[in-house]
Formats: structure tokens, sequence, C-alpha cells
């Protein structure tokens, strides 16, 4: 049992190798992109119907700090702008942060009504990238990689 299992482990590490080299990079780019279709196509719809979407800040999403003009303003801003940072690898994990407070707020502000596991699921991913980084197929990579090469490291 012993000398199978030290067969084994070398093999199980060097498939579990493989994996972090090549499905790792593919899984954070689809998380990337994941996040940004669910909250870019939020800021589309939020411009496509903004009477709607004021209306709505003033009754429904109401925010004890913010002004419902301005909440609105900024929800679909972060929504376009941050979503397309984070799609594109670019000071991601920093762009990630303005979601990631959007969807908590969602999820623990707004009240029950929006206490969902879809909200959950996207706190989890967006903690992944603010934790993780974008991966190798990124920006944020190509510029770190540029970096480290120009300074001889």
């Amino acid at each position: 049992m012993i000398s199978w299992l030290n067969r084994a482990v070398p093999q199980v590490g060097a498939l579990i190798g493989l994996l972090e080299q090549r499905l790792a990079p593919l899984a954070d780019l689809l998380v990337r992109l994941a996040l940004f279709l669910i909250f870019f196509q939020a800021g589309i719809a939020k411009l496509g119907d903004w009477p709607g979407t004021l209306a709505l800040f003033h009754t429904d999403y109401q925010l004890p700090l913010l002004p419902p003009d301005f909440a609105a303003v900024m929800a679909a801003s972060d929504e376009l702008l941050a979503s397309l940072l984070v799609l594109i690898g670019l000071g991601a994990r920093l762009a990630a942060l303005p979601l990631l407070a959007q969807a908590l707020v969602i999820q623990y502000g707004l009240g029950p009504a929006y206490h969902t596991s879809e909200h959950l699921l996207w706190i989890v991913l967006l903690l992944l990238l603010v934790s993780r980084g974008p991966g190798r197929i990124s920006l944020d990579h190509v510029i770190r990689r540029r970096l480290l090469e120009g300074n001889g490291l």
C-alpha cells in the first residue's frame, strides 16, 4: 500500500501543477467575465430606464447615508466602469471593491427581500478577485511582469 502511495503522490502533484498552470488562468478569466456580465448589464439597464432607476432609488433602494439621485449615479457608474476594469483585469482588485460594496449593500442593506444566494455568489466571486487578483490573463499581470522585467527583478 505504501509503495502505491509513494508512486501516486508525484503523479497527483504533477496533475495539480498542470491544473494550476493551465486551468486556473482560464477560471480567473471566466470569473471576471461573469462579474462583468452581471454588473455591466445592470448598469445598462439602469441607463436604459433612468427615470425608473431614479424612482427605485427613491423608494425601494433607499440608503441612509446617500441621497437617492447620487446613489443611482454612483451605482450605475460603478456597474459600468468598475465591471469593465474587472473584465480587462486593469486595477482589478481595486475595481472590484465598489462592486463588492454594492453587492454587500444589496444583500444586507436593502432588507430581507434582497437576501438571495445569487447575491452571496457575487460576494464570494468578488472576494476571490480581491484576494487572489485577476490572474495571468489580465492587464494587471502584463503590467506587473513588465515592471519586474524593467527593474531586473
